[in-house]
């Protein structure tokens, strides 16, 4: 449930040295195409506990037209407050007034931390937005914490290649941004009892900003890999990089009915496209299944499936860093053990499909 309240613009001028002025914590509700993005669920989930630890409010900032509707999710999903700005030319993103309207936003009410998807448009705005405030800004950010006493955001991600967890902060600017990219964490369940507030908020747009009008909207056709959606996953690494298993993985992940993923490594051998990769420079997954064929488990790779509800890994290294967060850890060779394994399953499903035509 949710009260509204119209919100008047009286001082609009921004002291970042002033940090204490700068209270709470925002995250962005973006919305594509009408709906609101699932990335910003996974950062109210993500910042509800960290609002907590700081004993301040949660925000959530709506822009587009006709996007007041969003509102009570976000209330649901653990937002306090409800930023709405609501007005037609905003209806398609454009990064001259998607910026102005959240950058009034941002001087009024001053947050410590402002929190976007790691998106196209997410992306766009964040840096916008940093850029003219004056303050940092830690893109892909794969982990969020606080620093309760000195009230800095710990913003994580993988640093020199993938292969160390660098931890930034920003002490001497605010608000400290980060973005954080869909799926590395997971949305909450909606509490539709929470009480929170909807604030109707005006900003002005100056004149050569709305010189410009979209007129059509052209979508790039790429290929899709079926990752983001998949049950399951099967992915292969370097340990099996090579042709043959590449097909082995292809044969396995046909009887599951799977989607294929890979790691950077066999990507940049040309072993597959692009559109298949894992990870923090690839494509973000959470399966009910991922199984991990021959890869090592780097923590750029990591981040990018550790969400995934059961991890099965085979590798011949016990001590691979995948076969630590692995549910079920399989030490065997991949060659000799896929396609027996493929032929087990297409048997074993078979069965199953005889059964059912039987009942």
């Amino acid at each position: 449930m949710a009260e509204e309240h119209q919100k008047e613009v009286v001082d609009e001028t921004v002291d970042v040295k002033d940090l204490d002025a700068w209270r709470g914590i925002w995250i962005y509700g973006e919305v594509h195409d009408g709906e609101l993005e699932g990335v910003a669920l996974e950062l109210l989930h993500a910042a509800r506990p960290l609002a907590d630890a700081l004993e301040t409010e949660l925000g959530a900032v709506l822009l587009g037209s006709g996007v007041k509707r969003h509102a009570e999710t976000l209330i649901a999903h653990g937002a306090d407050n409800v930023y709405v700005v609501d007005h037609p030319e905003l209806a398609n993103y454009r990064t001259e007034v998607y910026h102005e309207a959240l950058y009034q936003l941002i001087v009024r009410y001053k947050p410590e931390i402002m929190l976007f998807g790691s998106t196209a448009n997410g992306k766009d705005l964040a840096s916008a937005i940093a850029t003219d405030l004056e303050t940092g800004l830690t893109a892909d950010t794969t982990m969020l914490g606080v620093n309760k006493e000195e009230r800095l955001l710990e913003a994580s991600r993988p640093a020199f290649g993938g292969n160390i967890m660098a931890t930034i902060l920003c002490k001497k600017h605010r608000p400290q941004m980060a973005t954080v990219r869909p799926r590395v964490m997971r949305a909450g369940e909606p509490d539709v009892t929470r009480q929170g507030k909807i604030n109707e908020e005006s900003v002005t747009f100056s004149s050569q900003n709305l010189l410009k009008t979209i007129i059509e909207t052209v979508k790039e056709s790429s290929g899709d890999s079926g990752l983001e959606t998949a049950d399951i996953v099967v992915a292969f690494g370097k340990g099996v990089g090579d042709q043959r298993g590449l097909e082995m993985v292809q044969a396995l992940a046909g009887v599951l009915g799977a989607a294929v993923g890979a790691s950077r490594d066999v990507v940049e051998m040309g072993l597959i496209g692009r559109e298949h990769q894992v990870g923090q420079t690839g494509v973000t997954v959470m399966p009910k299944i991922y199984i991990a064929i021959g890869i090592s488990g780097a923590v750029q790779h990591l981040v990018g499936m550790q969400n995934s509800g059961t991890i099965i890994a085979i590798n011949t290294d016990p001590e691979a860093p995948i076969m630590k967060i692995a549910h079920y850890a399989v030490v065997a060779d991949a060659y000799a053990l896929l396609p027996k394994l493929t032929a087990s399953l297409n048997e074993a499903l078979k069965e199953v499909k005889r059964d059912v035509l039987t009942v």
